[in-house]
């Protein structure tokens, strides 16, 4: 960060006898480790490096145009995406056939995902409409409506029964699925929310009390917290079935999108390329800011004992 950016090129010269290419890199730079599905590369003077990796498998035929959400089901089956060519589809996650069109949405689809049971589908656009869709016949089950702008993100609590959207309208509402409504308002921040994340908080921390009883319609909200990755450069901590704020943290730029690390650690993406790591318990100063490059943050995964971050370059 703050030093202007170092290029160079990578040229193949030729095969080497075990199948692998013979590549050299420009002035600067130092081709390591070759095989046939990566390449690594450093800049000794920066000490930095970068391991390339080669997809195994790709799927050029789901949609015309960029994917802008994606999610696979939790046997690993299926997956659904949402695109810029106006579309939502499911396809085998084995080989990327085609096997649903969801149809109904009034332009874009913002979100999709599948619901635990991997039969299900939710989906936001910018219909200021949240869907739920079966994933066996296509057909929309569900249809919420209350947001007055497009929506953002969604959640689902526990096994969902209840789910959560955001949307441009600055508010994150919780749903009943079963009779179709809002349950409340979670949040109204007056500016757009990008992201959400729902997550079971550390016992430690003060959630607040709800100032009325839950409704018997509130299915496992109970010790959790919502993120919420706002657009006034603003990460905030809300306590789910309190509807009360728990934190408040100011970042360097918008916030695009968050995610539960464990019951302490959460995680978030700025639209200037940092990734703020946060301790719930105390939210002050950051565990660590990782910035790898001036690019957007667009998508938080917690894998394995690290995570996975897509950038918009």
């Amino acid at each position: 960060p703050g030093k202007p950016t170092l290029y160079g090129s990578v040229t193949r010269r030729g095969l080497r006898s075990e199948g692998v290419p013979d590549i050299a890199a420009s002035e600067g730079f130092l081709v390591g480790e070759v095989t046939k599905k990566s390449i690594l590369i450093s800049c000794p003077h920066e000490n930095v490096s970068t391991k390339f990796l080669a997809p195994y498998t790709t799927f050029s035929r789901i949609h015309q145009k960029s994917i802008t959400c994606l999610d696979i089901s939790s046997g690993g089956g299926l997956g659904v995406s949402t695109s810029t060519d106006g579309t939502m589809k499911i396809w085998q996650a084995a080989n990327g056939e085609i096997r649903r069109l969801l149809e109904g949405h009034v332009y874009d689809v913002n979100c999709c995902r599948f619901f635990p049971s991997g039969l299900v589908v939710l989906s936001g656009g910018m219909d200021a409409q949240l869907k739920i869709w079966s994933a066996e016949d296509a057909s929309c089950v569900v249809t919420f409506k209350g947001h007055k702008g497009g929506i953002l993100d969604t959640a689902i609590v526990d096994r969902g029964r209840n789910v959560i959207s955001c949307s441009r309208d600055g508010t994150a509402r919780l749903w009943d699925c079963g009779k179709s409504a809002c349950l409340g308002v979670i949040a109204d921040c007056g500016s757009p929310i990008n992201g959400i994340a729902a997550g079971t908080a550390d016992d430690s921390l003060n959630l607040g009390t709800p100032e009325k009883p839950p409704s018997e319609r509130e299915i496992g909200t109970e010790g959790k917290m919502l993120l919420l990755a706002r657009e006034d450069k603003k990460l905030q901590g809300v306590g789910l079935q309190s509807r009360q704020p728990v934190f408040l943290f100011m970042g360097s730029d918008a916030f695009n999108c968050c995610t539960f690390l464990s019951s302490t650690y959460v995680l978030a993406g700025t639209q200037d390329g940092n990734i703020y790591q946060l301790d719930v318990r105390n939210t002050n100063t950051p565990i660590q800011v990782i910035h790898r490059s001036g690019a957007p943050v667009l998508s938080l995964l917690p894998y394995r004992d690290g995570f996975i971050a897509s950038q918009g370059n």
